[in-house]
């Protein structure tokens, strides 16, 4: 590992600010990489989760990666321009500019949940700013981590892109590397560990990282609409995504509506589940028992459950398929309330006034996504300012994530920094600050010995 640093900052130092032509062959190239081999993304990815959709993987791995790509490379040329900024009229006629200069090498810690994805879209943004990139995949996802090394070596140089694989220790040796930029994305408690070892080089960060993402609906809106863009965002990937709705606040008068439109629906989409092909697994037996330790904690602490399928919930499966359940009459102390759910199993918690809901999120870290159902603009405003979140979107979930032209990140306890389009560019290059001063200038009047004519200049400039 120290060796292929050494290469790759070596290799940057020869080559540290490549043009827009070599950075643009960069990620066509990643995107060849990704047409040429999404039928063994795919099988890798399903082989590490048990079963994952294959229509899941595409919308969340590869199709996600190229639109990123289409859309870097479209506007790439805007992005490196040299941006002209204002001098103070003191200073006329000299000019100031931003250039944006890559930092270096930089180190990107992919998580299972999208280990694709997750490894290649900040991979995008650090290729388009001109940077060199390490990856570590999780090793809880091998066969994607097996996959994803081979691959980049055989469409890159090794001092350009290349993946460490390995297992805990690895990443922790991993997180000491000196690089020039780190994003990590994963959970707070890792995250912190990661900032932790960054900070012994001064590593500047990005921490995406995840937390409880709620998602509110307003009294008045259609139920049926909003449940079925709720399921939709819950369910995709089995719940496993890090802006997945975590829990749902809804009215006191209109939860036994919503339980039952969610029961309908969720039904409605998946008739079964063990032998549904669009129904992704938990990806491992440690997280498909965690999963089940918060339902028996919040049972045994008064919480009702509702299963969906109450015709599945002893059907035995091998592929770790979790049935999607309604959580009610949760309280504080209870696991499922506490900790990221990441998972199929969605608490429902009532409210009595739109100010208490937003109270509830407030008292509550910062999430890394909010959602809210409401056609009142009122409402909406009041969720919007109130609550900080990482990303919102209205009357839908997870959409924000996939707007090009959106920054993506967290806030607090869901993370610091963001990237995604031109965001992501800004991340991993260096805001290089220029003045260039006119040959016709003041700038004597500056110089020592000072006397009178620098105090009349103080008093004007003041």
């Amino acid at each position: 590992m120290q060796q292929k640093f050494k290469a790759m900052k070596a290799a940057f130092r020869a080559n540290p600010n490549p043009d827009l032509k070599t950075r643009d062959e960069h990620l066509a190239t990643l995107a060849k990489l990704i047409t040429e081999n999404t039928p063994a993304i795919i099988e890798a990815i399903t082989e590490d989760f048990g079963h994952r959709s294959e229509i899941e993987t595409q919308f969340g791995e590869t199709l996600n990666g190229l639109t990123d790509i289409k859309h870097t490379r479209k506007h790439l040329a805007k992005w490196m321009q040299v941006d002209k900024r204002p001098v103070s009229v003191h200073f006329f006629p000299a000019k100031a500019e931003v250039h944006y200069q890559p930092k270096g090498v930089v180190g990107v810690i992919a998580p299972w949940n999208y280990p694709f994805a997750m490894a290649i879209n900040p991979t995008i943004a650090a290729l388009a700013a001109g940077n060199r990139v390490m990856i570590k995949p999780s090793e809880l996802t091998p066969k994607t981590s097996e996959l994803l090394a081979t691959l980049f070596a055989k469409y890159f140089d090794a001092d350009h892109i290349t993946v460490i694989n390995g297992d805990l220790k690895v990443a922790q040796e991993f997180g000491t590397l000196p690089f020039n930029h780190i994003l990590f994305t994963g959970s707070t408690k890792v995250g912190s560990f990661v900032m932790q070892a960054a900070a012994k080089n001064l590593t500047p960060v990005t921490l995406e990282l995840g937390g409880k993402s709620p998602t509110i609906i307003d009294p008045d809106y259609p139920m049926k609409t909003a449940v079925e863009k709720i399921v939709s965002g819950k369910l995709f990937n089995s719940g496993q995504t890090c802006i997945a709705p975590d829990y749902v606040l809804v009215p006191k008068s209109r939860k036994a509506d919503f339980i039952k439109t969610y029961t309908k629906t969720v039904k409605r989409f998946y008739p079964t589940i063990k032998e549904n092909p669009d129904f992704t697994a938990i990806v491992s037996e440690g997280h498909f028992e965690r999963l089940s330790g918060l339902l028996e904690d919040a049972k045994a602490k008064g919480a009702t459950v509702t299963e969906i399928y109450p015709e599945e919930v002893d059907t035995p499966s091998n592929t770790r398929k979790m049935p999607p359940k309604i959580v009610t009459g949760t309280t504080d102390d209870m696991k499922i309330v506490q900790e990221e759910i990441f998972g199929p199993l969605l608490p429902v918690i009532t409210y009595d006034s739109v100010d208490e809901a937003m109270d509830y999120v407030m008292d509550r870290p910062h999430p890394l996504a909010f959602y809210g159902f409401s056609k009142n603009k009122e409402f909406v405003d009041k969720l919007l300012h109130k609550p900080l979140a990482g990303g919102v979107s209205i009357n839908d979930t997870l959409m924000h994530i996939v707007q090009n032209d959106l920054p993506f990140g967290g806030v607090g306890a869901s993370g610091m920094g963001s990237y995604h389009g031109f965001d992501g560019f800004k991340t991993f290059s260096h805001a290089k600050g220029v003045f260039r001063q006119a040959n016709v200038n003041a700038r004597n009047m500056m110089f020592p010995p000072y006397g009178k004519t620098m105090d009349k200049l103080l008093n004007m400039l003041s």
